[in-house]
């Protein structure tokens, strides 16, 4: 027999046990751990009832500043894969919203959220250093510098410590949509509602056309505390050119991490831009050089690692290294700027048009 101890959302159905042999079995709880590059962060893990993780998402969102955004991830291929790619699930963001019009938009949305197994979704506010996304498991993963604020939230829900944590990959499962289930199944509300509105892929859409939400490359993994970035906002304040990059990440560093990494994706993918947006490219990477070189050991290492594969990838797409490209108005650093030696190989018409015109070839 599956365990029917946990409440289970209807996306997640356990194995049965047919050999009853004695094993843990899923229990609620939560697990805190500190972050190892990031001595004053944490990562709270915790295994909620389904019951409980609609009412866990609004008071999390309650403990965040006025402004959010809202994470979504699912598979957009509706079950059938067909290549590696199609197994992986797509993630979007949206844009720094007020949190209570977030969390208006996501409220009839809610319920079918938590107990779709295909979907995952998440709140989180960068700047302020406090994030929850909830996996297609339905575990609840936080990161904060402020553990105290969740641990209190949580125990509110009735969850306790743990040293060790089963989780729901630990047991044999299987993933359900809500449209897996016989109607005669389901319990309300989704006993009423129709296929369109069951259907993930539909209600999905929904929620990223009413957030104007796009779909981002979640490839990067890091947490900056609310300390680090107030550390990088000093630095970055000792150069006021650097205010309207600022401003086009909405204050934010860690987007400008990613932009790194999308430019070095996009040079060699084939580059479509021309040389002043090439320019801007290798100014971005000045701009988080300078950085990286002005705060604290270990935020300096930890800024490295997270730049390490993107700068890597760069170094291999350039050619002709005796020569420079430098950004306009280059700005004093200690590196020798790497990026600047040479130019990628992968060149689109535009940029190949601009370095013929500014005698690169000669």
């Amino acid at each position: 027999m599956p365990d029917r101890s946990f409440d289970f959302p209807l996306g997640l159905r356990p194995w049965p046990n047919p050999q009853r042999l004695r094993r843990p079995l899923l229990k609620e709880g939560y697990l805190l751990e500190r972050l190892e590059n990031s001595p004053d962060a944490f990562r709270l893990t915790a295994v909620l009832g389904a019951g409980k993780l609609t009412g866990f998402f609004q008071d999390f969102g309650r403990l965040l500043p006025d402004e959010a955004f809202f994470v979504l991830e699912f598979y957009e291929n509706d079950g059938e894969l067909s290549s590696e790619e199609d197994a992986t699930p797509r993630v979007y963001y949206s844009d720094y919203l007020p949190t209570g019009e977030i969390v208006e938009v996501i409220r009839p949305y809610l319920s079918r959220l938590v107990h779709d197994g295909f979907v995952g979704f998440g709140l989180a506010n960068n700047r302020a250093g406090i994030e929850m996304f909830c996996s297609e498991e339905k575990v609840v993963t936080c990161f904060t510098d402020n553990p105290l604020r969740l641990t209190h939230l949580l125990t509110r829900h009735g969850l306790p410590h743990k040293e060790h944590l089963p989780l729901p990959a630990d047991f044999g499962h299987d993933h359900l949509s809500l449209l897996c289930h016989h109607r005669m199944q389901l319990p309300a509300p989704f006993a009423a509602m129709t296929p369109n509105q069951l259907d993930y892929l539909v209600f999905c859409r929904e929620i990223i056309e009413q957030l104007e939400m796009y779909p981002v490359e979640e490839s990067l993994s890091f947490f900056l505390s609310r300390k680090e970035q107030e550390e990088i906002a000093r630095r970055l304040a000792e150069r006021p050119e650097f205010s309207q990059v600022i401003e086009l990440a909405e204050g934010d560093f860690g987007v400008l991490l990613f932009d790194w990494k999308d430019f070095v994706n996009a040079c060699a993918a084939g580059f479509d831009g021309d040389l002043a947006d090439y320019q801007f490219g290798l100014q971005l990477r000045d701009l988080l050089q300078f950085v990286s070189e002005g705060v604290s050991e270990p935020l300096q290492h930890k800024l490295q690692e997270v730049m390490a594969e993107s700068d890597a990838i760069f170094r291999s797409l350039l050619q002709d290294q005796r020569k420079r490209i430098d950004a306009p108005g280059s700005i004093p650093i200690r590196s020798d700027r790497f990026w600047c030696h040479g130019v990628i190989a992968a060149q689109g018409a535009n940029l190949r048009r601009d370095l013929i015109r500014s005698g690169w070839y000669k």
